[in-house]
């Protein structure tokens, strides 16, 4: 199996991603746009890309289920068993953040959502930056997910900082989105 975070074209992003910048790559089912969580410049341009609104919240993607472990302290060894099913695999799930996470994450939230995926390049970007990635469909918001390059330069011409080349994983339909506390869908995959 390859393992991507080595890939010069992953390692690339990461690196603009860790001086700011805002990079686009492939998911499970649609292209995604990511940057450092941490840097409040570069989720607000993203944001701004987007034209969505910061109170939403975003979603951090992970390569493994320990790059998410200062999220998860506190749960209980059933809601990790809840976590573990699922991934890495396309289910986002909603945990919460006990102010461990910025406002301009979480949005309007005590809780932060948060994905371990089972997309190798996805999964190569996060491991190469060194932690979790934000991850949100790449589109301005009201329009349809880019499910190509094309679309995704039409959506965004000149204003993204690296492009990472690469298949979708297949999937139809965006991640699912649940509730940790409820196991209530909020979103079906």
């Amino acid at each position: 199996m390859v393992n991507w975070a080595y890939n010069p074209r992953v390692t690339r992003a990461a690196r603009l991603m860790q001086g700011g910048g805002v990079v686009a790559y492939p998911t499970e089912a649609v292209w995604g746009l990511g940057c450092d969580p941490s840097n409040p410049e570069a989720v607000f341009r993203l944001l701004a890309l987007k034209d969505r609104s910061p109170q939403k919240g975003l979603i951090l993607l992970a390569a493994n289920i320990d790059q998410l472990e200062p999220l998860l302290s506190g749960l209980d060894d059933l809601q990790r068993q809840r976590l573990r099913r699922t991934w890495p695999g396309p289910t986002t799930w909603l945990v919460p953040h006990h102010g461990k996470v910025p406002s301009w994450i979480s949005g309007r939230f005590d809780s932060v959502a948060v994905r371990v995926t089972d997309h190798p390049i996805a999964a190569g970007l996060s491991q190469a930056f060194g932690g979790p990635i934000v991850s949100t469909s790449a589109n301005p918001q009201g329009r349809e997910p880019a499910g190509n390059p094309l679309r995704l330069r039409q959506y965004f011409p000149g204003e993204l900082d690296d492009i990472v080349p690469g298949p979708l994983g297949g999937r139809c339909q965006p991640s699912e989105i649940r509730d940790l506390l409820t196991g209530e869908v909020l979103r079906a995959g």
